[in-house]
């Protein structure tokens, strides 16, 4: 399993966000996601928006740090980036809400 994380500076909500995303899965970055305390919500298309105050808490669950750009060319090789506007045609991308 290897996720990737790039560093919180994305400026939004009077707080910097990073972003977590999965090379594999969807279901991949689901299951990491929740059992680091993302909730649902933080889903956006292709990758879970992550707090700067649980940046650290993502890399030290195994989470590999590298930069935005990388990020995104990791994301688009593995054919599960999403921009808006572009559901992902049979893949499952939204997080099962278990509430």
């Amino acid at each position: 399993m290897t996720l990737y994380i790039d560093p919180p500076t994305w400026p939004g909500h009077g707080r910097l966000w990073s972003h977590l995303v999965s090379d594999v899965s969807f279901e991949e970055l689901h299951a990491f996601a929740a059992a680091i305390g993302c909730p649902p919500r933080a889903f956006e298309r292709d990758h879970y928006d992550v707090p700067e105050a649980h940046y650290a808490d993502a890399v030290r669950a195994g989470a590999r740090e590298i930069g935005s750009k990388e990020l995104v060319r990791r994301l688009t090789a593995a054919g599960l980036r999403r921009p808006k506007g572009r559901p992902a045609p049979g893949r499952s991308q939204e997080p099962t809400r278990s509430s």
